[in-house]
């Protein structure tokens, strides 16, 4: 079987590009936040769901300090939310089944409590470390973006979705615990999306990491399994590049 995604900005952020790539200007860059809703004949999937709305009117109990110094908010508007985006092209938010969380950061799973039915998929580490309050608030974690009471399928390492091999999470750890990517089989071909494994096509090609990462040398290796991927015909979707966005189908188009 194949899967259908479609893709979907989530608002977008403003922040200082010498923190997301090693060595850059001290420039600012606009970064889209991105959510995929993948369409299987077994079921309905985000990956990931970008910003919660209450980063519009109460930023502080939503994201840390050090985040709130770094980002402009003001690109996430009133239908920027993933449960307003849905339903700008028919989709119920109440009829998704699975919410793949690439990571705990705000701007992927902050809108996990708009998606009140969905069974949230995490790689073990990553839920090891939002569930330690000390670890969470040196990552940046927010607890609360995962206190719905959605039911939470715990993954070590590769996980197909709906096994048939179309909907493949895998490990990409390295900028946070246990950050995953998501392999998707299309009627054109096998689609990456890559998270925040990989920010920029520049990150890929030049290996120039974000200032801050959990696990460098984990990053580098995922890297290196996402530059593999590629060669073997995988095309790979870079969710906060702006320029490589700008080319990105949007919901209700299929992204390929």
């Amino acid at each position: 079987m194949t899967a259908r995604i479609l893709a979907m900005t989530c608002g977008h952020l403003n922040g200082p590009l010498g923190h997301l790539m090693e060595g850059a200007s001290d420039g600012n860059v606009d970064l889209p936040i991105p959510s995929f809703l993948i369409e299987h004949p077994k079921g309905r999937a985000l990956y990931d769901t970008g910003m919660h709305p209450d980063l519009r009117t109460k930023p502080e109990t939503r994201i840390s300090e050090r985040a709130l110094k770094l980002f402009d908010l003001s690109g996430f508007g009133p239908k920027d939310d993933v449960k307003s985006k849905l339903e700008s092209i028919d989709r119920d938010p109440t009829k998704i089944d699975f919410i793949i969380v690439s990571h705990m950061h705000f701007d992927h799973s902050g809108g996990n409590g708009l998606i009140p039915n969905a069974t949230l998929v995490v790689q073990k580490p990553e839920w090891d470390a939002v569930s330690d309050p000390e670890t969470a608030g040196k990552l940046g974690f927010n607890k609360g973006d995962v206190d719905y009471g959605h039911p939470v399928k715990i993954v070590e390492g590769e996980h197909d979705l709906f096994g048939d091999g179309s909907v493949v999470a895998f490990p990409t750890y390295g900028h946070t615990p246990g950050h995953q990517s998501l392999k998707v089989r299309t009627e054109k071909g096998t689609v990456v999306l890559t998270g925040d494994s990989c920010y920029f096509c520049r990150t890929l090609r030049e290996r120039r990491l974000p200032r801050f990462v959990y696990d460098r040398e984990a990053m580098l290796a995922s890297l290196d399994r996402l530059e593999a991927l590629e060669k073997g015909g995988a095309k790979l979707i870079f969710g906060h590049d702006l320029e490589f966005w700008k080319d990105v189908p949007q919901a209700p188009a299929p992204l390929f």
